[in-house]
């Protein structure tokens, strides 16, 4: 199984809000995992339904605790990770200016860096709007999967 492959499907995993993924061809057998904000919120959601069902205090103090924990996450910055091992370059080339940098607001479909793998340039996207707060890794340095490379704050 090959780095593109690999990349595709953390892709796919992304596009469609998938926080594990496992493929087994036969020869390879490849298991993909990782943290979002979605499941954090699928369990404040349950929570939520399920604090519904009992008394009108109870309902009153899980509401109370749910906006504590949307204030905490808001707070929180969303990191981006990389989707898998290779060099972290910041520009499209040593020459060219920086994708983003501090202050830069982005988009779900703004590139914020290279991440370059078996000689395959691999664009990483911020998947989320909202300004890059800190920039985590330095230019030409080797980053693991699921290393954190920005933070962002959302909202």
């Amino acid at each position: 199984m090959d780095v593109k492959t690999i990349s595709r499907l953390a892709e796919v995993m992304t596009q469609h809000q998938l926080s594990e993924l496992e493929v087994d061809d036969g020869q390879v057998k490849l298991r993909l995992a990782r943290q979002c904000a979605s499941a954090m919120a699928v369990t404040a959601e349950a929570a939520a339904a399920h604090a519904s069902k009992e008394s009108a205090a109870a309902k009153a103090s899980a509401a109370a605790a749910e906006t504590a924990a949307a204030d905490a996450a808001a707070a929180k910055p969303v990191v981006i990770s990389s989707p898998l091992v290779g060099t972290f370059y910041s520009a499209p080339t040593p020459e060219a200016a920086h994708f983003v940098s501090v202050g830069s607001v982005v988009g779900p479909d703004t590139v914020v860096c290279i991440v370059e793998a078996m000689k395959v340039m691999n664009e990483i996207k911020a998947e989320k709007s909202g300004t890059i707060t800190k920039v985590l890794v330095s230019n030409g340095a080797a980053v693991e999967y699921g290393q954190p490379l920005f933070e962002i704050s959302v909202g």
